[in-house]
């Protein structure tokens, strides 16, 4: 019998949640392939736009080409449970997306890399992967990116609007609703003066389930 783990984000099924010594590994991997020497950027496409909690001596909009934004990860904990999930945020290949990026100090690198990885990777589902990014200051910088990954058993392929909006609408977790992640997404890229069609589309099919 799989049992389930209580952890910041409420109950995650055993077989899912990935230890302090694979997260440090997974880390350690993702180090060990840093392109260059130059300094280490992290680019935020979902919460780390408006809850970065990095320290970082620099930040910049940005523009990443290849990958763009898809609720495609089954969501059991945080904002959803294991009987009513929702679905989280994640990139998936093609397309463009916009986000933040932050420079982390050289000289903090390891704690703040340490606490991202326990933020993002509790289940293992994202691949840390170096990507170019586009500053919209004109500079290229080198950038850790959480992709999905889409052999993860959390993975859903399915991201139509009308497929997903009843789940996001629906779930809600110890950290909030679901429904309230999608609209603070909404609310940082209006704020940036950033524009994602496919969120414009998901988000009035949530609003018109919650008005009903």
């Amino acid at each position: 019998m799989k049992a389930d783990c209580k952890t910041a984000f409420g109950a995650i099924e055993e077989s899912l949640l990935w230890s302090a010594e694979q997260r440090a590994a997974s880390l350690s991997a993702t180090l060990a392939c840093r392109p260059d020497h130059s300094p280490v950027w992290i680019f935020g496409y979902g919460s780390l736009m408006w809850n970065p909690a990095l320290e970082f001596d620099d930040s910049c909009t940005a523009t990443l080409t290849g990958w763009h934004r898809a609720f495609c990860l089954r969501l059991t904990a945080g904002r959803g449970t294991a009987c009513k999930p929702g679905r989280m945020l994640a990139l998936k290949e093609g397309g463009r997306t916009t986000g933040i990026a932050y420079r982390i100090p050289e000289s903090a690198l390891e704690d703040e890399l340490t606490l991202l990885w326990k933020r993002e990777m509790i289940t293992g589902c994202y691949l840390p992967t170096w990507c170019r990014l586009t500053l919209d200051d004109g500079r290229t910088v080198n950038a850790l990116v959480f992709i999905m990954d889409p052999r993860h058993p959390q993975y859903e392929a399915d991201t139509r609007a009308q497929v997903i909006a009843p789940l996001i609408a629906a779930a809600s977790g110890p950290l909030g609703t679901n429904a309230q992640y999608l609209f603070s997404l909404d609310t940082a890229l209006r704020q940036l003066g950033m524009q994602d069609a496919s969120l414009d589309d998901l988000i009035g099919h949530v609003r018109a389930l919650h008005q009903a």
